[in-house]
């Protein structure tokens, strides 16, 4: 073993039982070895870093990807635009490492997002590409520093006698730091190419984790996550009960006119002009992105507002994740409606038997003039989706 391996690092280790625990767990683990050395270029520059960094590892992350196609629909369509700016990424199955009673164990993860680009699409291209890697490197590291001070607290045990109390709250604590880090690295990275090509463009983005029948999300700027939930209610005309899938909207769009955002604009000395919409400066439309570096000064931030981890019910039948082209002329229970059939398109044209729920709302949003980017994640949350009324039934 190197002596780089040996090298306690003060800030996380401390003591001669911590380093004999730190390398008997090494010497146990084969996916991701974290050396000393790599983990003080992760604490000096980010997932970016470690990725550059000759003391760290080339990790291969496409061994955590698992196949499950059916578990992530997507569809995207240029629409009327002249260029297609979005960019999508779903992977509904991906092995990461928690923190077990016993040391690392794994886990299964799902992450999907959505980067809308505006002025070119350099700033969604890199964020589709980066999102994975460093989303699993941030996971990683964080795993890691839990292990450290989970040995520190139980020295006395022993390198064969240790025990950790750990719980879901502490791995979903380390996703949501994962996802922060994650768009905090893509923006900074993004930001220095954009000043070295003079870049313009940026993306908003909106990325979903779920774990353990629980789901995270992310977002910044106006890309809408919703979650169709099966309700029941009475119809009077009917005189009887009737079921729905009824939308529920788990983010809050970044427009330059909400009042909070309007009032970090102006501290930073921007204004907000009605120009069609409300704009940053009359540019931006939206106030927060990766990228938009010129606008960066006047209050544009790329910290993504995030939801808290939500427990999903045995209702909850989809999670559907759109650009703002998709919402542009359907409203979230629109969405939702189109997934129950309610609204079904009746001239089909471009789509066949074989197309999927999210190829559906695309076509939809697009017949009813929307003039935008179109791009739609469907998540099914049940093994099976039989029609409400099969379900009443059974």
């Amino acid at each position: 073993m190197q002596d780089g391996h040996l090298r306690i690092y003060e800030f996380t280790m401390e003591g001669e039982m911590v380093a004999l625990l730190f390398v008997a767990f090494l010497c146990s683990t084969n996916a991701y070895e974290v050396m000393v050395s790599c983990m003080m270029a992760y604490d000096e520059g980010g997932a970016s870093a470690v990725l550059s960094s000759p003391e760290c590892p080339r990790w291969d992350f496409s061994a955590a990807i698992k196949n499950g196609t059916d578990d992530c629909l997507v569809a995207t369509h240029q629409g009327r635009r002249k260029y297609q700016e979005d960019r999508i990424r779903c992977y509904p199955h991906v092995t990461v490492p928690v923190l077990g009673e016993d040391g690392l164990n794994e886990a299964s993860m799902g992450v999907a997002a959505v980067f809308d680009g505006h002025g070119g699409k350099e700033a969604s291209e890199m964020a589709s590409q980066r999102i994975l890697d460093y989303l699993l490197l941030h996971v990683i590291f964080n795993t890691y520093k839990n292990l450290f001070s989970h040995s520190k607290e139980h020295e006395e045990a022993g390198p064969y006698g240790l025990k950790f109390k750990v719980d879901d709250e502490s791995t979903h604590g380390i996703l949501e730091k994962a996802l922060l880090r994650t768009i905090q690295d893509i923006d900074s990275e993004f930001s220095q190419e954009a000043l070295k090509n003079d870049y313009v463009s940026g993306s908003t983005a909106i990325v979903v984790l779920w774990m353990n029948g629980k789901i995270l999300v992310g977002n910044l700027g106006d890309s809408k996550a919703l979650v169709c939930s099966r309700k029941a209610h009475f119809d009077q005309d009917n005189e009887d009960f009737v079921t729905r899938l009824q939308a529920e909207e788990l983010t809050n769009d970044h427009h330059p006119d909400r009042d909070d955002e309007k009032a970090r604009i102006h501290a930073a000395g921007g204004v907000v002009l009605t120009v069609g919409v409300p704009r940053v400066n009359g540019i931006l439309a939206v106030s927060r992105s990766i990228g938009d570096i010129r606008l960066k000064r006047y209050g544009v931030i790329a910290e993504p507002e995030v939801t808290g981890w939500r427990r999903l019910s045995n209702e909850d039948w989809y999670v559907v994740i759109g650009s703002d082209g998709i919402f542009e002329r359907l409203s979230p229970q629109d969405v939702c409606d189109i997934l129950r059939g309610k609204h079904a398109v009746e001239n089909k044209t471009s789509i066949d038997s074989s197309s999927s729920l999210a190829d559906c709302i695309v076509y939809n949003a697009f017949s009813k003039g929307s003039s935008d980017n179109l791009s739609v994640i469907v998540i099914p949350l049940r093994q099976e989706s039989p029609s409400m009324e099969q379900k009443e039934q059974m």
